[in-house]
Parts: structure tokens; C-alpha cells; sequence
């Protein structure tokens, strides 16, 4: 039996279309509601931050918020008594000294800590921490708008640094447990490792293997496997309500592929770098020209595997909990609706992203592996 699809569409299609005219129901309320809150942000401006106070002031200060790192690893808060459910985490500087004390001292950011006469504040904008007075003040360049007090040394173990350190004792517990199920039962799983063989084997039979060869592919396994779960647990927590985006940091992506781009030149064969600086079988006054452009290749590699890691992370996130806000912006049932059954399906989606996004990084840092240990033989001056 085959049930035809044209039914379907054209309910979808009339729910979109009537979703204007719900929301404009609702038009008068908002724009009095929106009113009286202008006037409260306008009265909260002269304080140090002003809150946002409508909902989509709110839903994109939560985003910001959300895809930002943070001091303190908060669960959720009571908008009404302004009531954080989380806990602190520990804050470590270096400003003329080593400054170690707790995040709550900053209240979440909305006040100023002071740690040996010292004062600190965090910035709403980026979630950094600057020096200032006992005002707490932060100015900012009229130009740039980028802060102009004294950023101090940060070494704090923030939310992502924890989520990172949670990654690695998680994998450390799992293949520990792994291994030694092997020795146990002669070669054969047991325990939560199991779960994780297939993809282990899948790493080693279809990524390093093809791409690196038999001869080379073991000195790099542990990298690859470390590289391929670091990546996936870290996309996964990014999944889940507690808010972590690890990943879909610039900073922890630039890392990772630092570490491919070390791994990769500081092994590589005299064979790779004689490709790259004097490319054999092409006419001398064209390696002279193609040298300097494959030298670039070598650091545009790592830059894509940064990019390409970060940017679908980051973008996934904030499509995710814009559709997720479109729920309390909407106001009815149809509209709420829609928006929940389009997060689900992209929630669903994300999962698959975490493990091709896994999978893309590794599959490349094994084809730059196998490029700086492939063993070429060449008559080099066979040609003239």
C-alpha cells in the first residue's frame, strides 16, 4: 500500500502559512509588553549591566551565553528570585603573582572580585576576565569596542576545561577497562569497552590502514583513537542540557589541529619534504614557483581541520537553540509545536554531525600521516 506524500505537504505548508497570522495575534500584547519593557531597560541602563527583559533580548542573550565559555558550571536559574542551581569552579590567574580563588566571588558576573587588594570583573561580552577598580568598571574603545582595562594571564579551570577533563578520565576509565578485559578473557571484550570495540576496529581496518599503510599505521593508532573519542565526547556533551561547547571553541579546535600539524611534519620522511620544496618529474623553474605554494598547503591544512570542526559545532549550536527559542517567541500551540518537532528532528541530526565531525578530523589527520611517511621512488632526473 502506498500513501501519497501530496496530503502531507499541503498541511505542512498551510501550518507555515498560518503561522504569521497566529503570531499577529498576539501583536498588541507584545508591542505594549515590548513597551513597558524599553522603559525598564531603559531605567536598568544607568546600572553597571542592564538585563535583558524581552523575550528575544532573553532567547539572545541565552545563545550568547550558551556558545560562551563560563566561570562557574551553572545548571539552571529562577528568573523570579534570581536563584543559580550549579556550582563554582576555581579561578587562576597570574597578575603580579599567582591569584587563585573561587568563581563565586564574582556572583556570576554580576559582581567585582577582589583577591590581594586586586579587583576583577568579567566581561558580559566575552566571558573574559579583566582588572579594574572596586567600581568594577570596563571600559571600551569607542572604535573597536573591544575592552581597554589589563587582561590578566588565565589558567582557570573553566566549564570546558572541566568538560575536557571529564572527556579524558571518561576515556581513560573505558580502554583501561577495554584492555584489560582483553588479557582477562584471551582477546575478548567485556564490560562498558565493549560497546567501543567496533569503533576501535573501525579506525584501525578502514582509517588507518588505507591511509597510512601497513607498514607505519601503529605509531599513530593511539593518536587516531585518542583524536577520533577526545572529539566525540566532547560533541556528544555538546548535546546535552548542561550547556558545554567544547568543541565549538575556537580555541580548543586550534589545539587539536596543532597537534596533527606537529605530528605530521615532526614525522614526516625526507621523501614528503623533497615533494613539497623540489617536486621531482616537474621542470625545475616551475618547482622554483610551486615550492612557496605547497609550503603554504602545509599550514593551510591544519587551518581547515580548525575551521571545519569549530564552525559545524558552533553553527549547529545556535541554530539549535534558535529554533528551540522560536517556541517562546511564537506563543501558541501550533507555532510551539512546530518548533519542537523541527529541534527534535535537528537534535537527532546533531548526533550523526558529532560522529561524522569525529570521523572527518581523524580520517584527516590520517591522510596527512600517510603523506609524510609514503615512500616514493622516483627517477627523479629521468626527465629533461
Amino acid at each position: 500500500m502506498v500513501i501519497s506524500n501530496k496530503p502531507l505537504r499541503f498541511i505542512l505548508v498551510a501550518l507555515v502559512a498560518c503561522l504569521p497570522i497566529i503570531s499577529f495575534a498576539n501583536s498588541e500584547k507584545d508591542a505594549a509588553h515590548n513597551q513597558t519593557e524599553a522603559t525598564h531597560e531603559a531605567a536598568a541602563a544607568e546600572g553597571h549591566h542592564a538585563e535583558p527583559t524581552d523575550i528575544k533580548s532573553k532567547i539572545k542573550t541565552f545563545i550568547g551565553h550558551h556558545v560562551l565559555d563560563s566561570h562557574d558550571f551553572t545548571f539552571t536559574q529562577d528568573d523570579e528570585t534570581g536563584k543559580y542551581y550549579g556550582f563554582p569552579l576555581p579561578v587562576i590567574i597570574w597578575d603580579n603573582g599567582l591569584q587563585i580563588f573561587s568563581s563565586s566571588k564574582f556572583n556570576h558576573g554580576h559582581a567585582v572580585a577582589e583577591s590581594n587588594g586586586n579587583y576583577y570583573a568579567i566581561n558580559h561580552h566575552d566571558g573574559k576576565i579583566y582588572k579594574t577598580d572596586a567600581s568594577g568598571k570596563i571600559d571600551e574603545d569607542e572604535k573597536t569596542g573591544h575592552p581597554t582595562n589589563v587582561r590578566p594571564l588565565d589558567f582557570s579551570i573553566t566549564k570546558t576545561v572541566l568538560s575536557i577533563f571529564v572527556a579524558a578520565l571518561l576515556m581513560f576509565w573505558l580502554f583501561t577497562s577495554l584492555a584489560k578485559s582483553y588479557a582477562k578473557n584471551g582477546g575478548i571484550a567485556s564490560g562498558a569497552g565493549r560497546f567501543f570495540e567496533p569503533l576501535v576496529v573501525f579506525i584501525r581496518d578502514e582509517v588507518a590502514i588505507p591511509n597510512i599503510g601497513e607498514k607505519h599505521y601503529k605509531k599513530y593508532m593511539s593518536y587516531l583513537l585518542t583524536i577520533f573519542f577526545f572529539v566525540l565526547f566532547l560533541n556528544i556533551f555538546g548535546l546535552t542540557p548542561l550547556g558545554i561547547n567544547a568543541t565549538g571553541n575556537l580555541t580548543i579546535t586550534f589545539s587539536l589541529a596543532i597537534l596533527t600539524f606537529l605530528i605530521t611534519n615532526l614525522t614526516a620522511n625526507k621523501n614528503y619534504w623533497g615533494h613539497i620544496f623540489w617536486m621531482p618529474g616537474v621542470p625545475k623553474p616551475m618547482r622554483i614557483i610551486l615550492a612557496p605554494i605547497e609550503l603554504l598547503g602545509v599550514f593551510i591544512k591544519p587551518f581547515s581541520l580548525m575551521i571545519r570542526l569549530y564552525a559545524n559545532i558552533f553553527a549547529g549550536h545556535i541554530v539549535l537553540m534558535s529554533i528551540i527559542g522560536l517556541m517562546f517567541i511564537f506563543k501558541s500551540w501550533i507555532g510551539s509545536t512546530l518548533s519542537f518537532g523541527l529541534s527534535f528532528a535537528l537534535s537527532i541530526l546533531e548526533i550523526l554531525v558529532a560522529f561524522l565531525q569525529a570521523y572527518i578530523f581523524t580520517m584527516l589527520s590520517a591522510l596527512y600521516f600517510g603523506s609524510a611517511v609514503e615512500e616514493h621512488h622516483h627517477e627523479e632526473e629521468g626527465h629533461h
